[in-house]
């Protein structure tokens, strides 16, 4: 023991030196008074703390503001607490600490490969009141197992002064989540307001599981530089926000988290898996198109065969009839998956708006029934479009019907036609119509209206709001393919309560030359007669029972026929070179070699024979395979016995 310091500026010079070195250093001087230790702590950054005590009853003399200590035992349980922290836990409310574990304190795990608290450690302590950024020392004391805990806080004030004012939001975060401090862009990204310091996870969510855990991994240095995109939480509409977490130097119970607005990339990605989704089921319905064409080509091509051995009188006449009808249903089902699919066959004509509607209009008075007005207007029409007349009407019928069904207590349906000039692009829902010269359609209802997440999955096939057997889900996903395979554009706007309006546009096109009807002076139409029969046909088909009718029809009809059932057998056929044939009808795909492909090598050495191309997709999805063939004909599936006869048939010179 020391007596009364005879050069206290050298004493406290020489405790200086040893703290520096280390960490702690302490001597007791004797005064008139009584006992006084003296004790210096090197804390982070290499400041000194200087302690006074009077060891006879261990009362701080003069205990710096704000240092917080408490004395554990050899478990880690608190035995005795510091003025200053007593108080503090008095203010905040709080219980004594005397009995508390460590673990209870500070937000750190002090067991094996946890942070080292005698290396003056910069840990978050959980008390008093709210969490605070300490650092903290542990020395031990000359009681056996006791150790002195003392920790000093930092300031962290609420925002970061550093890049309050960076333009990119970034956060800091505690072990537990905390916002501890924010810039000025966090802050409005995630509508944080001023002195509020809520967890993580109460401003940001849809991770998929728990943003705590997340930031546990982090802390752990498993999700580190990994960014996660989730939704700000109180922002509305859905505002998504790609966060960063990443360490703070020389911390180890900081994070720093980087955050953007990456809702335009979230538009992004789900516009491009909506167009994959919906391009894997356009192959899908383009794929069972085809299957189910092979399908009712023979359904209704045997009917025909039967129905010309049966009239009106005999007992299976009606069955008969019965199945054809409904082979032509399915037909018309198939039309509408390939219509979605934008793999249809289409006959485009040039067509008068105000026309196509007078035709139309008795038909739909009788769809809408009597509950329901329906009312057409045109308005400086004065244009024409190019489209098929038949899916044109699809379209219109499919969009009345809907119309209707969304008043069940009846009102008033209004169809409009418009022309439209539009000097700059234009741009609705994410789709832009370039400039030029437009014919509108809308069709507008007083209805129950579409809400928002159901608008936004109208045109999906098989999507319905109708109760089972009520409707198929195919009606608008065959709008919305009919009319962009049109070249057109389809949008809807609608009101909870006041109804909906299904808005078209499609591209005005030039009117046709006046047909001339008269005819000239002793000039007289060509009229030439269909001669049938006579002809030899190669009929190269994979299907079995298509095949057969078509083979059993031509005959009936004089034809011979010649059959294969896949180009290789075709080929091997017509090595004969005394064999006449005057016809190659083929299917286009079939396994091994297509049609095409065989036709174009049988060509070689035939070039005069006729080609006529069978198939069940769509004739604008084979352009590619008939590129080599201008004078082919094609014939789609599934087709009757008349067409059939017709497309063998052959002008009579």
């Amino acid at each position: 023991m020391s007596p009364h310091s005879a050069d206290p500026v050298g004493d406290v010079a020489r405790l200086a030196r040893l703290a520096a070195v280390e960490g702690l250093a302490e001597d007791r001087f004797t005064l008139p008074t009584g006992l006084l230790r003296l004790r210096v702590r090197r804390m982070a950054g290499g400041s000194l703390l200087w302690e006074v005590e009077r060891l006879e009853d261990r009362r701080l003399m003069a205990e710096p503001r704000n240092v917080l200590r408490f004395h554990i035992d050899d478990c880690d349980r608190v035995t005795w607490v510091g003025h200053n922290l007593r108080a503090a836990l008095e203010a905040a409310g709080q219980p004594d600490l005397r009995g508390a574990l460590l673990e209870d304190i500070f937000a750190v795990d002090l067991r094996d490969g946890a942070p080292d608290l005698h290396d003056n450690a910069t840990v978050e302590m959980l008390l008093p009141g709210r969490p605070q950024l300490v650092s903290v020392a542990v020395t031990d004391l000359p009681a056996p197992g006791r150790r002195e805990v003392v920790a000093t806080p930092i300031e962290a004030p609420h925002v970061l002064p550093d890049i309050e004012h960076i333009p990119v939001a970034m956060l800091e975060l505690g072990r537990d989540g905390r916002i501890l401090a924010s810039n000025v862009q966090a802050r409005r990204l995630f509508n944080l307001q001023d002195g509020e310091d809520p967890r993580l996870g109460e401003v940001f969510d849809g991770l998929g599981r728990p943003v705590s855990d997340w930031i546990g991994a982090a802390f752990a240095g498993t999700a580190l530089d990994k960014p996660e995109i989730g939704r700000a939480a109180r922002a509305k509409p859905d505002l998504f926000v790609k966060t960063t977490l990443s360490k703070v130097a020389g911390r180890t119970d900081r994070l720093i988290a980087v955050c953007q607005d990456a809702t335009d990339m979230k538009t992004l990605e789900a516009q491009f898996v909506q167009s994959q989704k919906m391009q894997a089921i356009g192959q899908l319905a383009g794929g069972i198109a085809h299957d189910f064409n092979n399908l009712l080509t023979a359904i209704s091509g045997h009917c025909d065969l039967l129905l010309m051995r049966h009239d009106a009188g005999d007992p299976d006449f009606a069955d008969l009839v019965q199945i054809n009808q409904n082979a032509g249903r399915a037909a018309g089902l198939v039309r509408q998956l390939l219509a979605f699919s934008r793999k249809q066959s289409l006959d485009p004509e040039v067509l008068e708006l105000p026309s196509v509607l007078s035709d139309l209009t008795h038909l739909l008075n009788r769809l809408v029934g009597e509950r329901v007005t329906l009312s057409v207007e045109h308005s400086n029409m004065t244009r024409a479009i190019r489209a098929d007349p038949r899916q044109l009407e699809q379209v219109i019928v499919n969009l009345v019907v809907n119309a209707r069904d969304a008043m069940p207590d009846g009102g008033k349906i209004s169809i409009r036609t418009e022309a439209l000039d539009l000097d700059a692009p234009l741009t609705r829902e994410r789709a832009t119509i370039l400039a030029g010269s437009y014919c509108v359609i809308s069709v507008s209802d007083e209805g129950t209206g579409i809400a928002q997440d159901v608008r936004e999955k109208i045109f999906e096939p098989f999507f319905t709001t109708k109760r089972a057997g009520e409707g198929t889900g195919l009606g608008l996903s065959t709008v919305y393919g009919i009319v962009k395979q049109t070249g057109g554009y389809v949008f809807v706007d609608s009101t909870i309560g006041r109804g909906t309006t299904f808005t078209i546009y499609l591209p005005a096109a030039d009117r046709p030359d006046p047909v001339q009807t008269t005819p000239k002076e002793n000039e007289t139409p060509p009229t030439p007669p269909i001669t049938p029969g006579g002809d030899v046909v190669l009929l190269v088909e994979d299907e079995d029972p298509v095949r057969a009718f078509i083979s059993r029809a031509l005959r009936m009809r004089g034809h011979q026929v010649i059959e294969a059932a896949d180009a290789e057998q075709a080929l091997a056929i017509l090595q004969d070179p005394e064999l006449r044939v005057d016809v190659f009808l083929s299917d286009i795909i079939m396994p091994g070699r297509d049609g095409p492909s065989w036709v174009g090598e049988a060509l070689s050495a035939r070039p005069d024979t006729r080609v006529i191309f069978i198939s069940g997709y769509a004739e604008e999805t084979l352009d590619e395979q008939r590129r080599a063939f201008p004078a082919s004909k094609f014939l789609p599936k599934p087709f009757s016995l008349a067409e059939l006869e017709d497309a063998v048939a052959v002008p009579a010179n």
